[in-house]
């Protein structure tokens, strides 16, 4: 899940994990790339201010949306590119400092959230092509956050009640009106994304206190209890992409078949654990594992999740760059990946470490994403 605590956190601790875990000698930084399945048309993205940029979405005509580091701490900003990655455009803010875009329609509509000017995170929808930013508002409570957006302009995220507890949400087409969606019985829920029928997927609190994945139908309509999945993207037939805890007790990718039913392990690139960040309507699924050195490579299957390659094994990126995680992939089969670059300044690494680890914990466990949450 692309959740904010990780990027309100700002650890050294964290970001030395990171750089240990990609067994860099020198610090580091992260840029993004998008790029055909085999590696063509390797296209880097530009960055606000020479810094971190990081692409989460892709749209089908290319356009990627993420968040750029600006100015150092606290100067993280939402950005749109042109087709095909070109180019880059800062989205502004709802009257704060900060803001962070999450999801792309084909029409270049963005959602996200943003410090409004009250320093209060609320989610946003822009026009198209990342035009205007308008606030969505909430639940009745103070925060927001948003993170789908459909062909329609339907918007999923999740936002604090008048109770103070986070509840999923959809708003109609072009972000009109905000619908809770309710619980599986639960205090808490959270909708991470969905497809153009409006079929929701997210996770939510059970009576009896455990965290569960969860499908709707079209438009929101009803909630179906899909286990212990670590959901992270759906399809237009709603295959379903994320990752679960396989039998030896360690997070895996995996896909379902249509509206969630059944689920296959897509095994990692030789380590001990996956996940997968992203699926298009063909069940292309991409994401990171751990290779068998230890190390986060990304990685794309087939159709259907079928089979599971390193793509840093047909990307030819400059020397020393590592693609560490595959974000988001279109119906093209354009993927947008983040890599990191070695790089003398030492705060880089920082600002990298938060970053990626930022981009996993979007899709990593429910607990995490409910410290967040208080």
């Amino acid at each position: 899940m692309k959740i904010t605590y990780c990027f309100k956190v700002r650890s050294f601790v964290l970001a030395a994990a990171l750089g240990a875990g990609l067994n860099f000698a020198s610090p580091a930084f992260a840029a993004s790339w998008i790029f055909g399945p085999n590696g063509e048309g390797l296209t880097r993205l530009e960055t606000l201010e020479g810094h971190d940029t990081f692409g989460r979405a892709i749209n089908d005509a290319g356009q990627v949306a993420g968040f750029a580091v600006t100015a150092g701490f606290g100067g993280e900003r939402a950005f749109i590119t042109g087709p095909n990655g070109a180019g880059i455009t800062d989205l502004g803010t709802l009257g704060g400092s900060i803001s962070y875009a999450n999801d792309i329609n084909d029409a270049g509509r963005v959602v996200g959230y943003s410090d409004t000017a009250g320093g209060i995170s609320h989610a946003f929808i822009t026009g198209p092509d990342g035009v205007g930013m308008t606030d969505l508002g909430t639940l009745g409570g103070l925060s927001s956050f948003a993170f789908g957006v459909n062909a329609t302009g339907q918007v999923v995220g999740h936002s604090n009640t008048s109770g103070g507890a986070f509840h999923a949400f959809i708003t109609g087409p072009n972000g009109v009106g905000m619908t809770d969606l309710g619980t599986l019985g639960g205090t808490s829920s959270f909708a991470i994304g969905l497809n153009d029928a409006g079929q929701v997927i997210g996770h939510s609190t059970t009576a009896a206190g455990a965290s569960h994945a969860f499908i709707t139908g079209p438009d929101g309509v009803g909630l179906t209890d899909l286990g212990t999945l670590g959901e992270a993207s759906i399809n237009g037939a709603g295959q379903v992409a994320g990752g679960f805890s396989a039998p030896q007790g360690m997070l895996h990718a995996f896909i379902t078949g249509p509206n969630g039913a059944g689920v296959t392990d897509l095994g990692t690139l030789g380590g001990v654990s996956s996940f997968a960040n992203g699926i298009n309507d063909t069940g292309q699924v991409v994401g990171d594992s751990d290779t068998a050195g230890g190390v986060r490579h990304a990685f794309i299957t087939g159709p259907n999740g079928v089979g599971m390659t390193d793509l840093n094994s047909s990307v030819d990126l400059p020397d020393g760059s590592v693609l560490t995680a595959a974000n988001d992939i279109n119906n093209q089969g354009l993927v947008v990946a983040v890599s990191a670059i070695p790089e003398p300044a030492s705060y880089a690494l920082m600002l990298a470490g938060l970053g990626l680890i930022g981009f996993m914990a979007r899709r990593k466990k429910s607990a995490e994403i409910q410290v967040d949450a208080i």
